[in-house]
């Protein structure tokens, strides 16, 4: 069986059982990340430990065991790695949340609202510095150019959306381009530096990048896309923050690619101006009116098939399946 034909036929494994595939050395990539976070400077292991055990999945380190495991590595680097990856993106949190001025993170305040901007910048200084530091100890130019290949991205992405806040001409092609900087660089690098761990010829490196950049694109459009499906309740101040916020996502992209020139010119001005109850209820008709949301997680599956197939060239395994059961939670996913 071809692994193109192989493909067809996968049955995805729920994503917990994926976690408790991983179980043991996600537990060593926890201490590795608690000691990355060591330092005498006592506000930064305080700091990274508010943000670390506020929620999340370690999606970007689980990205790079997995994609070390199909490439058939076998020694501990991966551990050391996984925690240098997950240190940059607790890094790139804590300057994303000073930078949109946010207050909640997961249902915690932000460590800046907590401690203060400057002190918070701070720390994501040294979590950014000590990462790449840590990545230079192993040795391996590949390696490091990945890494730093990715923050450099990341923080380009953060400008680039910066320089079209507000703005409802972005296009879809810019919005592509800052999601895959902001969030699909850094996945994309968790998965091709598992690929070099494994000593894979570039080729297959490059199937593993690109399947861990298309699913972190669409990581960030599920996001988006949700804002847009959440319960009602909810939804006023999520749609809300998201205009105040002037970031114009997916949804609101093709609203206005497809809107009347007199509905066009509404949803501008309601970008720009109204994040009232009335206005954020009348963007929510008219994404339904010309099926905005539905065309966004098309797109979004769309990727996901893409991504799907980088990885034929890999013969069938656990990690194969893991990887693709990943793909599958990256949109149909619940917030």
């Amino acid at each position: 069986m071809t692994p193109e034909s192989s493909l067809t036929q996968y049955q995805a494994m729920p994503l917990q059982r994926v976690f408790d595939l991983y179980e043991t050395r996600l537990r060593l990539v926890e201490a590795k990340i608690r000691e990355l976070f060591s330092n005498k400077a006592s506000i930064i292991p305080l700091i990274g430990s508010y943000i670390t055990s506020s929620g999340g999945k370690r999606l970007r380190p689980l990205f790079h065991l997995i994609s070390a495991d199909i490439a058939g590595y076998k020694g501990d680097a991966d551990i050391e790695i996984a925690g240098i990856i997950e240190s940059i993106h607790t890094a790139s949190l804590l300057h994303d949340d000073v930078v949109d001025m946010a207050d909640v993170r997961r249902g915690k305040p932000t460590a800046n609202s907590v401690w203060g901007n400057q002190l918070v910048v701070l720390v994501g200084d040294f979590l950014y510095s000590n990462a790449l530091r840590n990545a230079v100890m192993q040795k391996n130019q590949k390696i490091m150019e990945s890494l730093s290949e990715a923050t450099t991205r990341m923080t380009e992405g953060e400008l680039l959306q910066l320089n079209r806040i507000g703005d409802p001409d972005i296009t879809e092609a810019e919005y592509i381009e800052i999601i895959s900087s902001k969030t699909g660089a850094l996945i994309s690098a968790a998965c091709r530096v598992g690929a070099i761990l494994g000593g894979l010829k570039p080729e297959l490196e490059n199937a593993l990048g690109e399947f861990g950049m298309k699913i972190g694109v669409v990581f960030q459009m599920a996001d988006d896309i949700l804002d847009y499906m959440a319960d009602q309740t909810e939804l006023g101040k999520k749609l809300g923050k998201d205009l105040e916020e002037g970031k114009i996502t997916l949804p609101l992209l093709y609203l206005l690619k497809k809107a009347d020139e007199e509905e066009h010119l509404e949803v501008k001005s309601l970008i720009k101006n109204d994040f009232s109850d009335s206005g954020i209820d009348r963007i929510l008709s008219l994404l339904k009116k010309y099926n905005s949301i539905e065309e966004s997680l098309a797109k979004a599956e769309s990727l996901i098939k893409e991504a799907k197939d980088s990885l034929s060239v890999f013969p069938e395994s656990t990690a194969k399946e893991a990887l693709l059961s990943i793909a599958d939670y990256s949109l149909h996913r619940g917030k």
